[in-house]
């Protein structure tokens, strides 16, 4: 069973820490951590509105700061989870040769909700249905782990 997931999002303020927090929630035993493909926000903690969401209901992710994904992540986590098809391409261009380290999108984990990615709420503004999303994947995940 995969025990150290790191969840990844563009700029890790929005989606991928609150991913981590949801999951840590409900697997506390699993040693997470989450990354953004780029830098923009390395050092910050997450988007003030993603917290207010997160917080109403019942998630703290304020102790989260963002930071790159790197090369080392394949061989420091046992799955890595991204939230779109653009974060999963460019996880991959960083793969090094014979990593065999998984990559998912997190929606695969909840076919049910018909999602092919984790909308940016940063863009959208839709935080709420953003982490009903994540809540509903990070179900899945559990269960499949």
């Amino acid at each position: 069973m995969p025990t150290r997931i790191l969840f990844v999002c563009l700029g890790n303020i929005c989606r991928s820490p609150a991913a981590e927090g949801v999951f840590r929630a409900l697997s506390p035993g699993a040693e997470t951590d989450s990354a953004g493909t780029a830098s923009y926000h390395a050092g910050e903690p997450p988007y003030g509105p993603m917290q207010a969401a997160a917080r109403a209901r019942g998630l703290d992710i304020s102790d989260l700061r963002a930071r790159q994904f790197r090369r080392d992540d394949f061989a420091d986590f046992d799955l890595i989870i991204a939230m779109d098809a653009s974060n999963l391409d460019n996880i991959e261009a960083l793969r090094p040769a014979g990593n065999g380290t998984p990559v998912r999108l997190f929606t695969a984990y909840a076919p049910e909700t018909g999602a092919d990615h984790v909308p940016d709420p940063y863009y959208t503004r839709d935080f709420d249905g953003c982490l009903d999303l994540i809540e509903a994947a990070a179900k899945g995940l559990k269960a499949a782990l």
